[in-house]
């Protein structure tokens, strides 16, 4: 069961499989990578709250969208105790039901570039910092999760080190579907 009170590893293999609701559509979540607070020098939170990164040291289960290259919006699903600085960035979704807003928003050639990237399935669904601080578990809220039904198969997820990183890569906090095409790289 999705508590996102816990520790942001569990929730980050939780959360694959969830459904990730935003204002153009939806996908299922593929693809995910834990952050751990002070403990993590890769986290946001490393160095204490900010004003960019204060939303981690917050409740659980609230939204934190941030700009990466001042460009592209990443969504993270704040996790652990409230002071814990924990969060789950959401890497990458294999779109479920129409995908014709979606593809508005971020044409592209190839189906699978729609969602295979945190910065890509933010503008595929229309995410972005007016969200931030949603209670992601409010079923009334514009970006929102809904859970999966049942565990998926242990031998479907995948578990590797970070993507993207300059510290900490060694770190093995990333999760994914095996067979899901739509994984932002392997």
């Amino acid at each position: 069961m999705l508590d996102p009170a816990a520790h942001s590893t569990e929730v980050a293999q939780e959360l694959l499989g969830a459904t990730l609701y935003g204002p153009a559509g939806a996908g299922r979540i593929v693809e995910t990578e834990a952050y751990g607070g002070a403990e993590d020098p890769a986290s946001h939170a490393a160095r204490g709250p900010t004003p960019r990164s204060e939303i981690m040291f917050g409740p659980p289960g609230r939204l934190y969208v941030y700009l990466i290259y001042g460009m592209h919006h990443c969504a993270n699903v704040v996790t652990g105790e409230a002071g814990d600085g924990q969060a789950v960035l959401i890497r990458a979704l294999e779109p479920v039901g129409d995908t014709a807003a979606m593809e508005t928003l971020r044409p592209v050639r190839r189906r699978r570039d729609l969602t295979n990237g945190p910065g890509k399935l933010c503008a595929a669904l229309g995410i972005d910092r007016s969200h931030n601080h949603l209670d992601v578990f409010d079923g009334a809220a514009a970006v929102r999760i809904e859970p999966r039904t049942g565990p998926p198969d242990p031998a479907a997820v995948v578990t590797s080190t970070r993507i993207g990183l300059s510290v900490a890569v060694d770190t093995p906090w990333r999760w994914y579907l095996r067979d899901s095409e739509w994984v932002s790289a392997r």
